[in-house]
């Protein structure tokens, strides 16, 4: 049996399938990698689609030493003798850590000195953003690279290199569905691929359905209906259409989508399109975002299902949106005003509200600005009205 991942990883960034704007000839990575001067890497995506693969080109390109670990059982012992081995070296190793966001904290407290030095170079990989679970002192020594799913063009691409390699053979159903459920997932493809040229030469639909029922994880065969589904969901939901909106809520779980990149979604809309007109509806959201990456399909159906009914008939509001997009835009234009000295942290002159019963008049600005328009929609009416009548007792 074939092991396409082995057989078909490239060796320079002109064979890489997939993440041009990484490994183009104009691209950042590449330029640093093929000057030596590329630092400490985090590369984040989806499985499959490059991660592994472009960390051992580099270090290739480098004509570095290549050590891959796991966070999930790597060792700090693990670590120590690789700093030991080339402690007094020419040449320093490239440490890959897969899952890097796993990583303990006295593990990434090991990496700093190393990383200070650059006597490593280390590049870390993860599924998710991983500067949401690193220190400020590893982030802050780090380049990030985002990769994408690889595209249909670059994974049909790829097939054709594993079939011509094998002498195997599919029909145009089988192709359709060998690109498709695999959701941008290039080893998921590579993996189908090979074991169904274990069971036949020419390899038909039946078989691929008989070895993976459904798809993997984009949600449809057809290139960019993936984002469609995930835009038209928040759409109808927005428009508070419940029917419309469970309908491309099912058509994201039934394509394998997975629950975590849902729940990422409904929670932003909850904050731009609901907002204060039921600020519950965040902490609603944030607790299914949690729920769903503890439980996981197929209970986590029925929490998603919650939480896009729950949005569709909440009241909505994008004045917090509105406000903040006015807000960075004045900063971005150059509106710097001075901050009065009375909020300063000197406190000269400051009035503290909880002495005058809750809210005393002060200056907060040191000229007149104003990004919030409050709805009138919701429990964002209450607010509003609470807000001008503070605005009556200072007029």
């Amino acid at each position: 049996m074939a092991d396409f991942t082995s057989l078909l990883r490239p060796s320079t960034f002109d064979s890489v399938v997939g993440q041009e704007h990484l490994c183009n000839a104009n691209a950042s990575l590449r330029r640093l990698c093929e000057s030596g001067s590329l630092g400490h890497s985090l590369f984040y995506g989806p499985p499959g689609c490059g991660k592994t693969t472009i960390a051992r080109v580099i270090a290739k390109v480098m004509d570095l030493p290549f050590y891959e670990c796991n966070a999930t059982s790597l060792k700090v012992e693990q670590l120590r003798k690789i700093f030991d081995q080339y402690k007094n070296a020419l040449q320093k190793p490239l440490i890959f850590i897969d899952e890097v966001h796993r990583l303990a904290k006295n593990q990434q407290e090991v990496l700093l000195p190393v990383m200070e030095t650059n006597s490593v170079l280390v590049i870390g990989a993860s599924t998710e953003n991983p500067f949401f679970s690193l220190t400020a002192a590893m982030r802050s020594r780090s380049l990030l690279f985002e990769l994408k799913p690889i595209s249909l063009d670059a994974l049909n691409t790829l097939l054709e290199k594993a079939l011509g390699s094998a002498s195997l053979t599919v029909d145009d159903e089988a192709r359709a569905y060998l690109l498709g459920s695999c959701g941008g997932d290039a080893r998921g493809m590579l993996k189908l691929l090979e074991f169904a040229g274990a069971l036949e030469e020419n390899i038909r639909l039946e078989t691929l359905h008989s070895l993976r029922p459904n798809a993997q994880s984009g949600g449809s065969s057809e290139a960019g209906v993936h984002y469609d589904l995930a835009s038209a969901m928040i759409k109808s939901i927005r428009g508070s259409d419940a029917d419309a909106a469970i309908y491309y809520l099912a058509r994201l779980i039934e394509g394998g989508e997975p629950p975590e990149f849902i729940a990422r979604r409904l929670v932003i809309l909850a904050s731009e399109d609901v907002g204060n007109a039921n600020p519950q509806a965040l902490t609603l959201c944030t607790s299914t975002m949690t729920s769903v990456k503890m439980i996981g399909y197929p209970e986590s159906r029925i929490i998603l299902a919650q939480a896009v009914i729950y949005l569709c008939a909440s009241p909505k509001s994008n004045s917090a949106y509105m406000a903040i997009n006015s807000a960075q835009e004045a900063v971005r234009s150059g509106n710097l005003i001075d901050i009065p000295k009375n909020i300063q942290q000197q406190n000269e002159g400051y009035l503290y509200p909880h002495d005058f019963g809750g809210w005393v008049e002060q200056a907060y600005l040191s000229q007149p600005l104003h990004f919030v328009d409050l709805r009138e929609i919701g429990y964002e009416k209450k607010m509003k009205v609470w807000l001008e009548a503070l605005t009556q007792t200072k007029s």
